[in-house]
């Protein structure tokens, strides 16, 4: 029997994972917006559906599995606002579901350590929107369904070298700061072996083994291009976004133990070097590729 994914807002981390999936036989359908999106998933062997519509109910009756990677917005969560009775209805039909949040809601532990137990204390109003959102989750009556707080994701296409080759990137310098992060394809693989073994209920942090300082990530993504470091600039007096200043309103580390002991995942790229030098090796090959 075939084993069918609905992915629902099927972006970054979610196509990591249908490409994982799909050889392996599943059937994987993912929500899109757009037509021109919509072409793009077609691409990847992924079944497009537009959100919202009407085929989206049905192909909620056609999946086995869940995976809910859009995240809320000011009216809350954009997935139950749309169809909380239709999942209710399908719960008892899943084999598991998966909601995509964020380390974000732990808040700010100046530097400290987290991990799943740790008290959900945030500080920004995205971080209280997850909670808010985690919650209304986990009270959908009989859902199979597993949490899983990402740290900073980066992976093909996102991640530091682009701004350091173009000479915007800069060395932000707060003193204590530290950022944990983790490589798209560390997302899927931990994705793949809880779908394989589901554990309901449970609450997973996806990160790697390495919080670091924001700074040192840029400074190291230059040595690996062999450019000039790009300029610190103290936090205080530096020209940032709102969004971007409020990411530093945070710092903690992430523990990551137990995926690592319920899951057996080993991480593909366990610090920010190891998934930078990856990244660059195949941005290398792919040109190679291309010239060939």
């Amino acid at each position: 029997m075939t084993k069918t994914l609905l992915s629902i807002g099927h972006g970054f981390s979610a196509r990591a994972l249908a490409a994982r999936l799909i050889p392996k036989g599943w059937r994987v359908i993912g929500t899109t917006r757009s037509a021109d999106k919509a072409e793009e998933i077609t691409a990847t062997g992924v079944e497009p559906v537009i959100w919202p519509g009407r085929d989206l109910n049905a192909a909620l009756e056609q999946a086995s599995a869940l995976l809910v990677s859009a995240g809320p917005g000011p009216e809350g969560d954009p997935t139950l606002a749309v169809m909380r009775a239709e999942i209710e209805a399908a719960a008892p039909r899943l084999d598991w579901a998966g909601y995509l949040s964020t380390t974000g809601v732990y808040g700010d532990h100046q530097g400290g350590w987290v991990d799943e137990n740790s008290p959900l204390t945030p500080s920004t109003a995205r971080g209280l929107a997850r909670v808010e959102a985690e919650a209304a989750w986990q009270a959908i009556p009989g859902l199979q369904l597993h949490i899983f707080r990402l740290a900073g994701i980066y992976g093909p296409g996102r991640g530091p070298f682009a701004k350091v080759r173009k000479g915007t990137a800069r060395r932000i310098i707060k003193k204590g700061q530290v950022f944990s992060r983790i490589h798209v394809e560390d997302i899927a693989q931990v994705l793949e072996a809880s779908l394989a073994q589901p554990n309901p209920g449970a609450i997973y942090n996806l990160c790697d083994d390495d919080p670091a300082p924001p700074q040192d990530v840029i400074a190291h993504a230059a040595e690996l291009l062999g450019l000039p470091l790009p300029p610190a600039v103290d936090f205080e007096t530096a020209d940032m976004t709102p969004m971007a200043r409020s990411f530093y309103a945070e710092s903690k580390k992430v523990r990551n133990d137990r995926i690592k002991h319920e899951l057996g995942v080993t991480l593909l790229y366990p610090d920010y070097r190891a998934g930078l030098a990856a990244l660059l090796r195949a941005e290398s090959q792919n040109e190679s590729a291309e010239k060939a």
